[in-house]
């Protein structure tokens, strides 16, 4: 009497466990993912067995309702204990297969800090509607940015840093207008930041640092409301600095060093959101503006490098806060002023200038 009721039970359970399961296309296009790489220590991809990628394939995780692949999470440098055990940090060879660009429900991708992964970014990347984080910081990426990347409209992490990625910033990156974390530092990017950069208004980090960038900083810039920290140091930028940066509400960090800048430094910067301020090593003329006050507040500020004349202003005595300071390697002249910041500086501070006298230099 029973065996009827059983059997049907026995199908429903099957029916369940069948739902429950990752959709096979999505299990066949991380195989070939999984193919197209190498992993010879740790054996992260051991674990990619069975019929079910969302149980215990290492690194993958998958949406509760859809069961379709929703993150791949791989990073070569992690306090997992696959890699306390094994007492090493991850390497990684092979290239990106464009089976990826199969999983239409992956919402973040990170394969980041493999040293060893070469290849280019497939362009199908960009067909992935849903993706909101691409994080492939630290291997040996080389080839150009996906032409398209402003079609991934859902984007809020764009991570390529620390690889060999070469061609200029494609236009359409400023559609991307979710983004808020783009990190492209030390590549081999060339060409011009885009003029419309500041549609970018989401962003809060743009880390663009020891490229080949060249032309001039975009005014547009200062229409990015929420941008805290930018970096262009270490690029063949040239043309003066705009003024509009200095009245940007929330910058903290702007490094520009070891560029090409020329022109004076913009009096709205000396009091503005700005604490670490590096503008040393570019081509920096005039003096420095006499303009500090109590909003002036750096934990940093270096102005080494350049070529600055006439005297260390001395309203940098009611500056609010100054910790480290570097105006070495200029032309500057007179006395050194007393009191904070001064009183706590040494005499690297401010070497190599014409005619700089007083403490910690030489008496006047």
């Amino acid at each position: 009497m029973d065996s009827p009721l059983f059997c049907v039970a026995l199908l429903l359970l099957a029916a369940a466990s069948a739902v429950d399961c990752c959709p096979p296309s999505d299990r066949a296009a991380l195989l070939a993912f999984r193919a197209s790489l190498h992993e010879p220590y740790l054996g992260i991809f051991n674990s990619w067995t069975g019929t079910d990628c969302c149980w215990n394939w290492y690194g993958v995780s998958c949406d509760a309702e859809t069961r379709r692949v929703a993150d791949i999470n791989l990073r070569g440098e992690s306090e997992d204990p696959i890699f306390e055990r094994a007492k090493r940090t991850g390497y990684m060879t092979g290239t990106i297969s464009p089976a990826i660009c199969r999983l239409k429900g992956l919402a973040s991708l990170t394969l980041a800090d493999w040293k060893g992964i070469t290849g280019e970014i497939p362009s199908c990347i960009t067909t992935i509607p849903f993706l909101r984080v691409f994080d492939l910081i630290g291997n040996r990426l080389s080839g150009e940015i996906p032409a398209n990347i402003g079609k991934l409209h859902r984007l809020t992490v764009l991570n390529v840093a620390d690889n060999m990625i070469t061609g200029e910033i494609p236009r359409s990156l400023t559609n991307l207008s979710s983004l808020m974390h783009l990190d492209m530092r030390n590549n081999r990017i060339s060409g011009p930041l885009p003029r419309d950069f500041g549609k970018l208004r989401m962003l809060s980090r743009a880390l663009l640092s020891g490229n080949r960038i060249t032309g001039t900083i975009p005014d547009s810039v200062s229409d990015i409301y929420r941008l805290a920290d930018f970096d262009l140091s270490f690029n063949q930028l040239s043309g003066p600095i705009p003024l509009s940066l200095g009245k940007m509400a929330v910058l903290a960090t702007l490094n520009l060093d070891s560029n090409k800048i020329s022109g004076p430094i913009p009096r709205t910067l000396i009091n503005s959101a700005v604490s670490t301020l590096n503008l040393s090593r570019n081509a920096l003329q005039g003096t420095i503006p006499d303009v500090f006050g109590p909003r002036s507040y750096f934990t940093a500020l270096d102005l080494s490098y350049n070529g600055l004349r006439g005297p260390i202003p001395r309203s940098i005595s009611s500056a609010s806060f100054i910790g480290h300071m570097d105006l070495s390697h200029n032309h500057l002249c007179g006395r050194i002023p007393g009191g904070a910041p001064f009183d706590h500086l040494e005499a690297s501070s401010f070497a190599y200038n014409d005619c700089l006298c007083g403490k910690p230099l030489r008496a006047c």
